[in-house]
């Protein structure tokens, strides 16, 4: 999950899409990569000092030691705390700067306990992201539905390509774009719907996701937004695109 623009919905899109993929029955795990830990408290966990994966970035200790239960079965997550902070400036510094999350993540995904990983990355195109970029097979971008949000998919577009290019990770693809906070009632929204859809096609999820007031509330109480309301319009729309997204990768 990536956009270098910040609030776009990002992290609330990779706690709900998590949380309701494993009700679906899939083994999920969620790195939170983000040192602003927004996932972590999200899904109700402590930031607790040496719990992220900042001292596995750098060959200290393994990342299945950092998976933590939640409150939800099939959901484990990699949380992150104010130490990953220094993490992009750290990484630019040691060999293989762009491939420490990959070779960190190797041995979680060997142990076959997880269906799928997701990575909650930093709302930039720093080291942090870029080790993401490098580590995953695809991408998932939520887009606000307004015009500057046009702006930031190209550049990640532009990235995927490079990193595709340079054999930095040749099998990166861009998995969908997940077009969030609409608001149906401003033709605004419409157009920008229509405008992603037209440029992107069939790349674009045809979920769509509501701007909703108890959505926004849900992290508060450290809880997705499918056991904070269940009724609501957003519990919905984010398990309709958690099928979606298990349907792209073969996972339904």
């Amino acid at each position: 999950m990536a956009n270098q623009k910040g609030g776009v919905g990002k992290t609330t899109t990779a706690v709900n899409v998590a949380a309701c993929a494993a009700s679906l029955g899939k083994r999920i795990l969620l790195l939170d990569l983000d040192p602003q830990a927004n996932a972590t408290s999200g899904l109700g966990l402590e930031k607790l000092e040496g719990g992220s994966a900042y001292r596995p970035l750098f060959g200290e200790g393994t990342l299945l030691d950092k998976i933590r239960p939640t409150a939800w079965e099939g959901l484990s997550m990699i949380p992150s705390e104010v130490d990953m902070c220094g993490a992009d400036i750290e990484l630019a510094r040691a060999e293989n700067h762009l491939h420490r999350l990959k070779m960190a993540l190797e041995p979680v995904v060997a142990s076959g306990r997880f269906d799928l990983i997701l990575v909650d990355c930093p709302p930039a195109l720093g080291v942090l992201t870029l080790n993401a970029f490098a580590a995953v097979e695809g991408l998932m971008v939520p887009l606000q539905c307004e015009y500057y949000s046009l702006e930031g998919i190209s550049m990640v577009t532009r990235v995927i390509n490079q990193l595709r290019e340079n054999g930095v990770n040749p099998r990166l693809s861009l998995v969908g774009v997940v077009m969030t906070m609409y608001d149906g009632r401003t033709k605004l929204a419409q157009q920008v719907v229509g405008d992603v859809r037209q440029h992107f096609g069939d790349q674009v999820f045809e979920t769509v996701i509501p701007r909703t007031t108890r959505l926004a509330e849900a992290p508060s109480f450290g809880q997705p937004i499918m056991y904070y309301d269940p009724y609501n319009s957003a519990t919905a729309a984010y398990e309709l695109l958690a099928s979606e997204l298990l349907a792209r990768l073969g996972l339904s």
